[in-house]
């Protein structure tokens, strides 16, 4: 085994990069990430998606549903405005659903959902988003695309939706591959269509 391990070291190319992420998230709440810090221009940190959900997006008028795994780990970390709705679930592709019943009940209460929707959920539950669109939802779903290429082939998400879409209904699509454009769709989704369906596809690093 001490050959094979010693082998396979020389093999592999060393990244720091998630394990780096991961130490910045875990050690300070998000709203004190520290400010100014260079991005990558190719993907958007994890750490800096929640940190602006949480400052340009959350309040008494929303509601977070948070996916299983690292995003359900993250969102504990938000910090929630009073009279903001949260839930959470343990099954692969759960918040997807969930936020569409959520929305659906809670519409006359005038709350908006706010979901991050992993790729791989999203491909064994994307189907509802017509109903979504059927019923006028104006829920706003972040599609978190990995791009490490496991686990599941890789899709043109936002295209998808438009497909769903077919110029019918309110919903508004946009991709996201570093902070600038981030910050750029969530100003979108709040104020020109704050009324719309929205999905944001976020390529992230």
């Amino acid at each position: 085994m001490k050959e094979f391990l010693k082998a396979l070291s020389e093999k592999l190319t060393p990244n720091s990069a998630a394990h780096e992420d991961y130490l910045t998230s875990s050690n300070n709440p998000i709203e004190e990430e520290e400010e100014g810090a260079e991005q990558p221009q190719d993907h958007v940190k994890a750490s800096v998606l929640f940190k602006h959900v949480e400052k340009m997006m959350m309040s008494s008028e929303s509601a977070v549903i948070a996916e299983t795994g690292e995003w359900w780990v993250r969102s504990q970390k938000l910090k929630l405005p009073n009279g903001c709705g949260y839930e959470y679930g343990s099954s692969m592709g759960w918040s997807f659903g969930a936020s569409l019943g959520y929305a659906q009940a809670a519409a006359p209460a005038g709350k908006r959902v706010i979901c991050c929707v992993a790729d791989r959920s999203f491909q064994v539950t994307f189907q509802d988003v017509s109903t979504m669109m059927r019923w006028g939802h104006k829920s706003v779903f972040f599609l978190v695309r990995m791009d490490d290429g496991k686990g599941c082939k890789r899709w043109d998400y936002a295209g998808v939706v438009d497909a769903i879409h077919n110029g019918e209904g309110e919903c508004w699509t946009a991709k996201v591959r570093c902070e600038e454009e981030l910050v750029g769709a969530i100003e979108t989704v709040m104020g020109e269509k704050k009324d719309c369906l929205c999905f944001v596809e976020v390529v992230v690093g």
